[in-house]
């Protein structure tokens, strides 16, 4: 998918999707769409399959806008980057998105039922945790994924699992304020969290989903080609092995602010999970699996870039749905190798 000519609402790209697949091969988009002055909506698209390759979309229209005073600054406003889940014990699809307000870059959620009508159940609230010496929702966060079934949180209650990414630079809203880093915590580089949001609250008021609790590290830059930062793609799929992160490093930013580092090389791997325990990390891919190779990838509005942000399973394989230069979006086959 490309920037439709003559539509204005994609004039500055479109880019890092999130995919629902209501029956086997018929797939729906959720793109960025980026308007001029950087705003950002979330548009639906019929996805087109030829031989179950996916080749082509058709636009449907645009299901969240920057409406709200919180999802829109004085010179900004956006709904950004969709990540969408499935949890059938809930009926529901899922979708966490980035508001990007007066405050910077704030986490969000949307439930659907039908993947059409979208109601918004507000931003994302860490609870407090006096472990960490700090309030988890003074830092911008993005990156934010569900995990498609409930699993056991380390306090031993049924919970459903959230991945989040905090950046711990304040220096955007108070110049000299710094990066104070939580209690325990000394890489300031932006790393992979995982949170989790009681089931049985959820089960009496979907709005619960919106109460993540429990946050700790995950994951932190570790390999080369994630020297300046990480963070989490599609939602976690399982495999026999664990849970299966599809994940994103970078290299060559700065981890200051959060806005467009012109010069970074994005590049996508994975991570492997513990399948009773997802707060514990087996291993990781030492290189990554997909790098900025193509024309595409290579040059737009931030070039050097592949950015993962949704996988599907059709007629039997893996599809990975990605920005493309911050510009387009790319599809990628997923394959398993045993040795």
């Amino acid at each position: 998918m490309k920037p439709q000519p003559g539509n204005l609402l994609e004039v500055e790209g479109v880019l890092n999707p999130a995919t629902i697949q209501k029956e086997p091969g018929e797939l729906f988009l959720y793109p960025r769409l980026v308007a001029e002055g950087n705003v950002s909506r979330v548009g639906r698209c019929k996805v087109e399959l030829a031989d179950s390759v996916p080749v082509d979309v058709t636009r449907l229209g645009v299901v969240l806008e920057p409406e709200e005073a919180w999802e829109r600054g004085a010179n900004n406003a956006g709904v950004e980057d969709p990540r969408i889940t499935r949890i059938d014990d809930l009926d529901v699809y899922i979708m966490t998105y980035i508001a990007y307000g007066p405050l910077g870059p704030k986490p969000a959620m949307a439930v659907s039922r039908d993947g059409e009508e979208w109601e918004r159940i507000g931003p994302i609230h860490f609870e407090y945790q006096p472990e960490l010496s700090t309030d988890l929702n003074m830092f911008p966060n993005k990156d934010i994924v569900v995990f498609p079934e409930a699993v056991t949180s380390p306090d031993g209650k049924e919970s459903y699992a959230v991945l989040h990414r905090p950046m711990w630079d304040l220096d955007w809203l108070r110049p000299g304020e710094g990066a104070p880093l939580p209690a325990g915590i000394e890489d300031p580089r932006p790393s992979i969290w995982i949170g989790f949001v009681d089931a049985e609250a959820v089960r009496k008021d979907l709005r619960n989903l919106v109460h993540i609790e429990n946050s700790r590290l995950l994951a932190a830059p570790e390999m080369p080609y994630e020297e300046s930062k990480i963070g989490a793609g599609p939602a976690p799929i399982r495999v026999p092995e664990g849970w299966l992160l599809i994940h994103h490093g970078v290299t060559g930013a700065e981890t200051k602010g959060f806005g467009l580092a012109y010069g970074a090389r994005y590049t996508a791997g994975a991570i492997l999970l513990d399948a009773e325990r997802p707060w514990i990390e087996l291993g990781r891919t030492l290189e990554p699996l997909l790098t900025p190779e193509t024309p595409e990838e290579l040059a737009g509005t931030l070039g050097n870039v592949v950015f993962p942000t949704a996988i599907e399973k059709i007629d039997g394989r893996y599809y990975v749905f990605y920005g493309m230069a911050d510009s387009q979006i790319g599809v990628a086959t997923l394959e398993r190798i045993d040795e």
